[in-house]
C-alpha cells in the first residue's frame, strides 16, 4: 500500500485555501455592491479592489465627454461662422447697393435740375455702357440710339458741361466723339462780358484729357480763370454750354498767335450718365422783341361802347 506524500497533502491544502480566499473576496464584493453586507473592512476591500478600475473608467469617460463637447463646439462654431459670414456678405452687398443707388440718385437729380434750368434743350438721358477699344479716351458708347430719336452730330452734355457729339447712331446704341478727340473742333467764346473773345477748342494728341483753345491773338483779352463756353457758331453746338476754364496761356509755333490750355468742365474718365440734346431753341430772353400793336386807332375803327357807368349817367 502506497502512502501519499506530505508534499501532495500540503499542495491540496494550499489550493483549498486559495479557492476559499477567492470565493470569500467575491462574496464580500458582491454583498458590498448590493449593500447587504456593509462593513468597514468589506468597504475598504471593495474600494481598494475597484478604485483602479473606477479611476480608469472615470478618466476615459471624462476624456470622451470632453472630446464630445469639443466636437460639438467645433461644429457649432463652424455653423455660427458660416451664418455670420453669410449675413456679413449680405450686409456688404446691401451697403454697396445702397451706396450705388445713392450715387445714381445724386447724378440723376443733377441731370433733372439741369433739365429744369435749361428749358431750351430737349434732353434724352443716357448711360455710358462702354468705350471704343481703338479710341479709348476719345470715344464712348451710350445706351441710346436711332430707335430713341438719336441722330448723328447731336450734342452730348452733362450738368457740368460739354461732352461731345454723336459720331455714329445705331438702332440701340450710339458712339460719342468726345471734345478731347484731336479731330474735333468746337466753336468757343470767352464767357466774360468785357471779352467775348472767339476761338476754337480742340483736343491734343499728346494727352487724352487736355483741350486747348487755339487761334488766339497775342493781344487778345483773355486771362487765366476765364470760363470758355460754346459760341454757337456753325450750328452744331448750342450756344452757352460750358467747355472749361483757362489754366494757362502759351505761345503757338511762330509766336504770332497763342493758345489757352483749358481744364475741362467734365471729368471724361468718370462719365456714367449723360444727356443727348435732341432739339434746342433759343432761350426766351434771347428771342427778339415781338412787334407791338399800333397805338393810334385805325380810320375805320368803331368807337368803343359806353361803360355801364356812362350809360347810367346818360339815363
Amino acid at each position: 500500500m502506497k502512502i501519499p506524500s506530505n508534499n501532495n497533502n500540503f499542495s491540496a491544502k494550499r489550493l483549498l485555501v486559495v479557492i476559499f480566499v477567492v470565493i470569500s473576496v467575491l462574496c464580500i464584493i458582491f454583498f458590498a455592491a448590493i449593500s447587504r453586507f456593509n462593513t468597514p473592512l468589506a468597504h475598504a476591500i471593495v474600494i481598494n479592489v475597484l478604485a483602479p478600475f473606477q479611476s480608469v473608467t472615470s478618466a476615459v469617460s471624462g476624456k470622451i465627454s470632453a472630446f464630445g463637447d469639443y466636437v460639438h463646439d467645433v461644429f457649432y462654431v463652424y455653423d455660427q461662422n458660416r451664418e455670420l459670414k453669410a449675413e456679413n456678405d449680405d450686409l456688404k452687398s446691401k451697403v454697396t447697393r445702397a451706396a450705388e443707388l445713392e450715387s445714381e440718385n445724386a447724378r440723376l437729380s443733377q441731370l433733372l435740375n439741369y433739365r429744369t434750368n435749361t428749358p431750351q434743350f430737349d434732353l434724352l438721358p443716357a448711360t455710358v455702357i462702354g468705350r471704343n477699344s481703338s479710341t479709348w479716351s476719345n470715344h464712348i458708347i451710350i445706351n441710346r440710339g436711332s430707335n430713341d430719336g438719336v441722330d448723328k452730330n447731336m450734342t452730348v452734355v452733362t450738368p457740368d458741361g460739354l461732352v461731345g457729339t454723336i459720331h455714329e447712331a445705331y438702332p440701340a446704341y450710339s458712339e460719342v466723339e468726345l471734345i478731347t478727340d484731336p479731330r474735333s473742333a468746337v466753336g468757343a467764346i470767352v464767357q466774360r462780358a468785357d471779352s467775348r473773345l472767339a476761338g476754337v477748342v480742340k483736343g491734343t494728341a499728346d494727352s487724352s484729357s487736355a483741350i486747348n483753345m487755339t487761334n488766339i491773338p497775342q493781344n487778345a483779352n483773355i486771362v487765366e480763370g476765364d470760363i470758355i463756353v460754346t459760341s454757337g457758331f456753325g450750328g452744331m453746338y448750342p450756344k452757352g454750354i460750358v467747355i472749361g476754364t483757362v489754366t494757362s496761356l502759351k505761345n503757338d509755333i511762330g509766336g504770332l498767335l497763342q493758345y489757352a490750355v483749358l481744364y475741362p468742365a467734365v471729368d471724361f474718365q468718370k462719365l456714367e450718365d449723360v444727356a443727348v440734346i435732341t432739339n434746342y431753341r433759343e432761350p426766351v430772353s434771347a428771342l427778339p422783341p415781338q412787334p407791338q400793336a399800333p397805338t393810334q386807332p385805325a380810320a375805320n375803327a368803331q368807337p368803343a361802347p359806353a361803360t355801364n357807368q356812362n350809360q347810367g349817367e346818360a339815363k
